[in-house]
């Protein structure tokens, strides 16, 4: 996508990743609307992005709630005639205990910020850019812990949580009109507030939002960053090979049950 002149809207804006990407996003030429419960963090992002010269807006609201979503959406057409953009990158972390011992008020206060709150944005916003036709963009920040678990115990929450936005965006992908790009945003370890640890080993959030924008710009689904994830995804997919190859090795015929396949059947012969 060319950023220029185009209008972007981050939630999660203010700071870390979101606030990195709203400074790489508007140098291209993009207007910003960034977007979060906390003023006073809204109000300090915006005068930063201002002293660069970038044209930038705020709105307070929160992502769990889907009002305060069409309320930001009815904002950006209102200001900038559009909001061609929408980054759903609002999260929080939290939740580290077992799954077992889990307190279930605080697992779903994660899947309203994590997961619901994105499909907020997704949904709000596909829907107008499906009825006006214009070239839009939808991407959402998921984690290295939407293709396998970082976290060697603990955080069922959070990472079943961003597991499910990978999920969703993939669906979203096959759905959506060919006029709206779609990409899912995966972070490895950065700093940012959301963070419990700073570490001297997590990448610098501006770093980071630089090799995501190039991703951006090519038109990307996945948008990756931390190399070492490739190991972790093939330690997870070895395991799973192996129990197919042990229990449920290919055979001639097996295609029949591919529900993929049979879609695609039932298609071709619904057009005969």
């Amino acid at each position: 996508m060319d950023f220029l002149g185009k209008t972007a809207v981050i939630t999660g804006g203010a700071t870390g990743i979101g606030f990195a990407l709203a400074k790489q996003i508007g140098r291209a030429g993009a207007r910003i609307i960034i977007f979060e419960p906390r003023e006073n963090r809204l109000r300090e992002a915006v005068a930063a992005l201002k002293s660069e010269g970038i044209d930038a807006k705020f709105f307070i609201g929160d992502v769990a709630r889907p009002e305060d979503l069409e309320a930001l959406a009815d904002f950006a057409w209102a200001e900038n005639g559009r909001g061609d953009i929408i980054i759903n990158n609002a999260g929080i972390s939290g939740g580290r205990k077992s799954v077992i011992d889990m307190d279930m008020a605080e697992a779903r206060n994660l899947y309203d910020v994590n997961f619901w709150g994105a499909w907020h944005g997704i949904s709000t916003f596909a829907k107008r850019f499906r009825e006006d036709g214009l070239s839009s963009a939808i991407y959402a920040t998921g984690s290295e812990n939407s293709l396998f678990n970082a976290l060697p115990s603990t955080g069922g929450a959070y990472v079943s949580g961003k597991h499910a936005l990978l999920g969703l965006m993939d669906v979203l992908r096959k759905e959506a009109p060919d006029n709206i790009e779609l990409g899912i945003i995966i972070p490895g370890w950065v700093k940012s507030e959301i963070s419990e640890r700073q570490v001297e080993e997590a990448w610098d959030a501006d770093d980071f939002a630089k090799v995501i924008f190039k991703q951006m710009q090519a038109g990307e689904f996945y948008l990756v960053s931390h190399p070492y994830n490739v190991v972790r995804m093939e330690e997870r997919w070895a395991e799973v090979y192996a129990a197919f190859d042990k229990y449920a090795p290919r055979h001639e015929g097996d295609d029949a049950a591919d529900v993929q396949l049979w879609v695609e059947r039932m298609r071709a012969a619904r057009e005969k």
